[in-house]
This record gives structure tokens, C-alpha cells and sequence, in this order.
């Protein structure tokens, strides 16, 4: 029983409706990048995967597809049923994908059909999805961005996730990159996505702001961390309005501190990022952070790193035309936040 192929825009519409993704490459294949939303069934394992390649290179296809057979073999009960296990919208099909719609996504969605479970095949598999992503950054559309931006502390971060709890849309690129987008911007994260994964999920927030709709953001560099973001999404957010919050330097110092919750237990993990500032600040600033960090005199460390760090470097980010907005204290700021944008959203033009 061969799965009917699905097309990748034929699938993505019944993504949105709660159709079930089965990603069936290895767990680093889907771990470097995947569709957003696709769950890992994976066919083989890293290593049998690496096991059928050396047989295909030494004795060639035969040989290795009937390793393979004889791997995947007592596998199939247990994918079927962790296909059964999770949730779906039961009225659609499960829709399975390999890196370029070939014999693993094809084998594995036979297999659930024979199960009694409706299966098909994304054509093109995820290589085909990468192409999708790719050509969206190149030439898609999608709405309008009002952007936050102010010194560091200012909580712009903290403010889009009361928002996105009220229901507005937003998008938080630094909890995509998995980095706070600054030279401590790694301090308490764990790794972060690949380019390709980052890019997917990108993709995934602005296809829920489409052309005609709006959504929140933070500025950002175009660099964060190792990741950089697709020139046209850059060029989008320095285009948007930009909303500057204000806050005194001890809101912001408070924010910060409150930020980073497990001061003591990091403070090995300040050395490098403190001793990378030689450069800007000069050995004799750089010995002093590192004394305030060896005292744990972490207020007066963070407002150091503010005054002579942060606020020189980017104050550049301050825009001319900026709507300027007091976010202290933070309910009433919140307020003032969300009547300035209501009035953008009114503003068509």
C-alpha cells in the first residue's frame, strides 16, 4: 500500500488545522531543523543510519536496504503506537516527511496506513520546507512591526510576554535564538538552534501575521549570538515604528537583576564575557567589573555595566522619530504601551 503524495502547501493547510507532522529522520537530523510543530518517529537511529551508509558504500543497495529492512523491522509496533499516542486533529491525515520525500517517509507512512491510521507523504520532505522558508525570507510579505527598543533594563522582553498573555501578537526573537542578543545575552541559556531551525521558527510566528495584520517585536541586532536574521526581517524592523521605553537607571538595574535569577550560582559563567570587554573599556574598567563580580556586588556591577558599557553602545538605536514612552512603573507603563499601540493599529496609513 504506497502513501498518496501530499504538496507542501496542501500540508501546511492541514498543519494549521491540527494535523499531526511525523518528522521520521535520525534525532540529529530533526535536532539541526525540522517544520515547526513535527513531532521525531525517528526510522533509524544515528548510528544505524551511519551502519546503512558504510554497507551501501562497501556492497551497495541491495545489501543495505535489506540491513535496513531488517533494523526497521521489529521498530514498526512501537512507531505505530507512538503515533496513536499523540494528539491530532483525527479528521486529517498524519502527514509524514524524510529530507527529500524518499523511501524512509514513504516506508514509514505505509506503515500506519496498513495500521489503520490515514498517512501521506510530503513531497519534497523537509529539504522542501528549507526551500519554502528560504524563498519567504527572500520575497514573502508579512504585517506590519512595531517595534520595542530603549537601553538595556527598559524589561522589553518582560513587557512582550504580558502582552503575548493578553493575546497580542508577538514575536520574542531572543527566546527563538535562545540569547538575550548582548555579550551576557548566553548566561543562563542553553545551546542554541541551528540557523536553518532558527529561520523555521521565524518563519512559524510571521505566517501569524500576515500582510494587513500587525504584530510586537524587540529591535535586535542583526547578529545574535551565532545566529543572524534574514536580511529582509532585519531591514522590516528598522522600518517599523519604533516605540522607545524609558526607565531610570535603577528600574533598569532592578529589571536586570531580577533577569538573572541565579546571580551566585553564575558567577563563574560572567569571567569570559567581562574579560571580552577589554577591548572597548580598557584593562583597568574590565579588573574592576571583575573585582565587583568576585564581591558578588551585583548591583553595582550591572549599573557599571549600564553606564559605561550598554548605554554608549547602543545608544545609536535611539530613533529620531521614535514614539517615546515612560514604562515605570511597570502596570502603569504597560498602560501607556498598550494605548500607543491601539493608536498605531487605528493609524492605517
Amino acid at each position: 500500500m504506497f502513501p498518496i503524495p501530499l504538496s507542501l502547501e496542501q500540508a501546511l493547510q492541514q498543519r494549521d488545522q491540527g494535523a499531526l507532522f511525523v518528522d521520521v529522520r535520525t534525532p540529529a537530523e530533526f535536532e539541526e531543523a525540522t517544520i515547526p510543530g513535527a513531532v521525531n518517529i525517528p526510522l533509524f537511529s544515528n548510528e544505524e543510519r551511519a551502519r546503512i551508509g558504510t554497507v551501501y558504500k562497501k556492497s551497495g543497495a541491495i545489501p543495505a536496504r535489506v540491513l535496513g529492512m531488517e533494523i526497521v523491522s521489529p521498530k514498526i509496533p512501537d512507531m505505530v503506537h507512538q503515533a496513536i499516542s499523540l494528539p491530532r486533529n483525527e479528521k486529517l491525515p498524519i502527514i509524514v516527511f524524510c529530507w527529500r520525500g524518499g523511501m524512509r517517509s514513504e516506508a514509514v507512512a505505509a506503515f500506519f496506513n496498513l495500521a489503520g491510521l490515514p498517512a501521506r507523504q510530503l513531497v519534497g520532505g523537509h529539504k522542501g520546507f528549507r526551500s519554502h522558508v528560504v524563498d519567504f525570507f527572500s520575497s514573502g510579505e508579512w504585517g506590519r512591526l512595531f517595534v520595542l527598543r530603549g537601553f538595556t533594563g527598559v524589561g522589553k522582553t518582560r513587557l512582550l510576554r504580558h502582552l503575548a498573555g493578553e493575546g497580542y501578537p508577538i514575536i520574542d526573537i531572543e527566546d527563538l535564538a535562545g540569547h538575550r542578543g548582548s555579550a551576557f545575552g548566553a548566561l543562563g541559556k542553553g545551546s542554541q538552534p541551528s540557523q536553518k531551525a532558527f529561520e523555521a521558527s521565524l518563519w512559524n510566528c510571521l505566517k501569524k501575521i500576515p500582510p494587513g495584520a500587525w504584530g510586537l517585536t524587540e529591535g535586535e541586532s542583526k547578529n545574535i549570538g551565532r545566529l543572524s536574521l534574514p536580511e529582509r526581517f532585519f531591514a522590516s524592523l528598522q522600518n517599523g515604528p519604533s516605540l522607545w521605553l524609558n526607565a531610570s537607571l535603577d528600574y533598569r538595574v532592578k529589571t536586570i537583576l531580577e533577569e538573572y535569577p541565579a546571580l551566585g550560582n553564575m558567577k563563574a559563567s560572567f569571567v569570559a564575557p567581562i574579560q571580552a570587554l577589554k577591548r572597548r573599556l580598557g584593562q583597568k574598567v574590565v579588573d574592576n567589573l571583575l573585582d565587583l563580580l568576585e564581591g558578588e556586588e551585583w548591583e553595582r556591577l550591572a549599573r557599571e555595566l549600564m553606564v559605561g558599557y550598554y548605554d554608549p553602545l547602543y545608544s545609536h538605536t535611539r530613533p529620531a522619530d521614535g514614539i517615546e514612552i515612560g514604562i515605570e512603573p511597570e502596570a502603569e507603563g504597560l498602560k501607556r504601551l498598550k494605548a500607543v499601540v491601539a493608536g498605531l493599529v487605528a493609524d492605517k496609513s
